[in-house]
């Protein structure tokens, strides 16, 4: 029975602050030694705790792995959903999209992400959860699509979830070439490509169409 209660609350705490302690530790492991060494062991030694509670409190790795993912998801989805939630222009957009894409680089974000996608062809479970987490991403760049292409003249014509799918998978495939070639270069440039183009497309497609 669970207990209740002022001892209930103090122990649901400290059980609560464990596991985000060693959801963290999981975290930093994969940034710094990639999925391949990212073991019980080593989670434990970057956290500073007795690999046992990675299992008293995860019961497996993959458990741990997921909720590792949902942590650093959750983190960045705050960050881009109070950065975007008030854009409703593709330049402004774009600007936004790049600052956000180069803070997932440095802060190690892209790859954890690109070290889980890459760890689900060794852990076949892995797979259907880490696509499952795309999907939250999926509608919330749908949101932005709808917000920014309100009124145009392509609205009617591009299925929003469509794009929403193709923009995501854009940003993974980018993230993804980024890590494996250890140079963020190629993305960048097409940010910045996106960004000198987007007001011309903006005024094009996306205030009203053209007369022909």
């Amino acid at each position: 029975m669970a207990k209740s209660g002022p001892n209930g609350a103090v122990a649901r705490s400290i059980r609560e602050g464990t596991r985000q302690r060693i959801v963290e530790a999981a975290v930093q492991t994969i940034k710094e030694r990639g999925f391949a060494a990212t073991s019980a062991r080593a989670i434990a030694a970057t956290g500073g705790f007795n690999q046992a509670l990675v299992f008293y409190h995860f019961g497996s790795m993959n458990d741990l792995l997921v909720a590792a993912l949902d942590h650093t998801s959750t983190v960045r989805m705050a960050r881009y959903r109070a950065a975007i939630d008030s854009v409703d222009t593709l330049p402004a957009l774009l600007a936004v999209a790049s600052e956000a894409y180069r803070e997932d680089l440095a802060g190690g974000h892209i790859k954890v992400l690109a070290e889980m996608i890459a760890g689900a062809s060794a852990m076949p479970e892995l797979g259907p959860e880490i696509a499952a987490r795309m999907q939250p991403w999926i509608a919330f760049t749908e949101e932005a699509v709808v917000r920014v292409m309100a009124g145009s003249s392509l609205g009617p014509l591009v299925p929003s979830r469509d794009l929403a799918f193709a923009i995501v998978s854009l940003y993974l495939g980018a993230a993804m070439l980024s890590h494996l070639a250890g140079d963020p270069e190629p993305a960048e440039s097409l940010f910045r490509t996106g960004t000198r183009v987007s007001p011309l497309f903006e005024l094009v497609t996306l205030r009203g169409s053209v007369d022909v």
